[in-house]
């Protein structure tokens, strides 16, 4: 049986006619029946006397529907919203809250982001920051299989909307609207997108979410923004629409193409127009600007362009690195990395200490630019990460150790490479992976062998979900994650009793240390790594 479609009314601007939007609702209900919510974007409350919002708020009137709002654009109405998380105005209004994600009991997904852009610290109570846009991103794209979501809801138009689409009039949508809204839209590719705050009606043709021959079709989306309530041009601000949630959808029925659609607005211009300079980086002082304090009694580091700043008057200029959308706790120039844990750093790679390891000279290897996964790398930092390994693997060798690595691109948003040392007396390799292989049985996970020089390009491509472990003798094994994943998989199999005997230990949060202890570990392992690393001067 096909599922019954949800009735659905977007607003814009209301600012504070509250009685002739609701009025309006009521005869459009009276004539085509009952909707089940109506959705507020842009100014809810305006500059009027709070009369009539008071007979809203004492219960004297009440909303004939259930109505979800943003928050306040302007200091001047933020008072209204008490609680940043959302609560109930008055009776059948709610406000949503500043950011987040609302799911109905239907699965009726609905993003919003209340407030306009601001770049600057600290951020005014009616605006939203890039931190907010990350965060906002990560936590959906943190979810198995993701595809988009049924509904954004913004006040600010995402810039670059009208490329590629039809006019939308006197707005210049070039130099109109936010940026990280069109970052936002980019990345969360809602069925759906409304926005206010212009005073006009524009209904965007729906526009692509994919690559045509390139990619695999997704569903289209559309943008609408309405006017303000009331308007003398009678311009449109009520919408009404039917939807069916994506996730209740049969994938065919989804994806299908309106005939007018058109080439995604924002594509183009992310590339061009440099949407992620919205985004501020973490400010860089020189090619060098990642070598902390990594040079007591080591020598002299080599610059990041691979050469020594002190032997070229004129240095290679380095080449920009990807960034991440907003703060993330592994670029190495961003102000949230432990920068206590780095204990080598080369051209486009560097090493650090694992934070809660299984060993004291557990070491991760991670992409100074923002890379979510191996798949993801560009040739010259897969040469780096490969120089790394070989180099561990020496190191290590000259301490009686092998090393295990394992990825896992899943939940996570910067390529974290794990490299676990384990003393050749305690078990043998064959031993790890049937360690691998039982564990991934008992809990249903299908843990393949691939061949052993193949390339983890070749097998995912970039945006897979997956996690593979490389053994000493290059043997690698392959999951490719569908739906769930445990998070600590590959923690949990070199913790059992069969490899390490440390089961306590599965859970990095657990092995915590204070940080003059971390302090104290990585000034160890750079002592005794400083013979084998390469990115020392001779």
């Amino acid at each position: 049986m096909a599922q019954k479609p949800l009735r659905l009314l977007a607003c814009g601007d209301v600012e504070g006619k509250f009685d002739v939007l609701f009025s309006r609702v009521r005869a459009i209900q009276k004539k085509s029946g009952n909707f089940d919510l109506l959705l507020c974007v842009g100014n809810f409350f305006g500059s009027t006397p709070d009369a009539e919002w008071e007979e809203y708020k004492t219960g004297i009137k009440k909303a004939p529907i259930q109505t979800y709002v943003l928050g306040a654009n302007n200091q001047e109405t933020v008072k209204y919203f008490q609680d940043v998380d959302g609560c109930e105005l008055a009776e059948n209004i709610t406000y949503l809250g500043r950011k987040g994600v609302f799911t109905g009991s239907s699965g009726l997904q609905i993003v919003y982001l209340s407030g306009t852009e601001s770049l600057n610290e600290p951020v005014p109570g009616y605006s939203f920051s890039p931190k907010d846009v990350f965060s906002l991103r990560t936590m959906l794209w943190s979810t198995s299989q993701f595809k988009g979501v049924d509904i954004l809801l913004t006040s600010p138009w995402p810039k670059y909307v009208g490329n590629f689409g039809n006019s939308s009039g006197e707005v210049d949508t070039k130099k109109c609207g936010s940026a990280l809204i069109s970052s936002l839209a980019t990345g969360l590719k809602p069925r759906y997108h409304f926005a206010a705050l212009e005073k006009t009606y524009y209904e965007r043709l729906p526009y692509r979410n994919h690559i045509i021959l390139q990619e695999r079709a997704q569903h289209a989306t559309r943008f609408i923004a309405l006017a303000n309530v009331g308007n003398p041009e009678k311009k449109k601000y009520l919408y009404a629409f039917s939807i069916v949630p994506m996730k209740l959808m049969d994938v065919a029925e989804l994806v299908k193409q309106p005939p007018d659609v058109t080439e995604n607005p924002y594509r183009k211009s992310v590339k061009e127009a440099s949407i992620g300079e919205q985004i501020p980086a973490p400010e860089e002082d020189s090619a060098c600007q990642f070598f902390f304090d990594l040079n007591e009694k080591q020598g002299r580091k080599r610059s990041s362009t691979g050469r020594d700043s002190k032997s070229s008057p004129h240095p290679k200029q380095p080449r920009k690195l990807p960034q991440p959308p907003g703060p993330c706790w592994f670029c190495l120039a961003s102000p949230e990395v432990e920068k206590h844990l780095v204990v080598s750093i080369g051209t486009h790679c560097y090493l650090a200490l694992a934070k809660g390891g299984l060993s004291d000279d557990h070491v991760l290897i991670l992409p100074i630019g923002h890379y979510q996964s191996v798949v993801e790398l560009s040739a010259e930092v897969v040469e780096e990460v490969e120089q790394y390994k070989a180099t561990l693997r020496r190191f290590f060798k000259s301490q009686g150790k092998r090393c295990i690595l394992f990825e896992r691109n899943y939940k996570s948003h910067h390529l974290q490479l794990q490299v676990i040392p384990l003393p050749l007396s305690r078990c043998a390799t064959d031993d790890i992976k049937d360690a691998f292989i039982t564990q991934a049985q008992e809990q249903q996970i299908e843990l393949l062998e691939i061949p052993e020089h193949s390339d983890i390009k070749q097998i995912a491509q970039p945006g897979a979900a997956y996690f593979y472990v490389e053994l000493d003798t290059g043997e690698k094994l392959f999951h490719r994650i569908k739906k769930n994943f445990p998070l600590q998989f590959g923690r949990e199999v070199l913790a059992s009793e069969a490899i390490l005997n440390i089961p306590d230990k599965s859970d990095w949060r657990q092995c915590q240390i204070s940080k003059e202890e971390e302090e104290t570990l990585a000034r160890r392992f750079r002592k005794d790594f400083e013979p084998f690393d390469f990115t020392l001067d001779d």
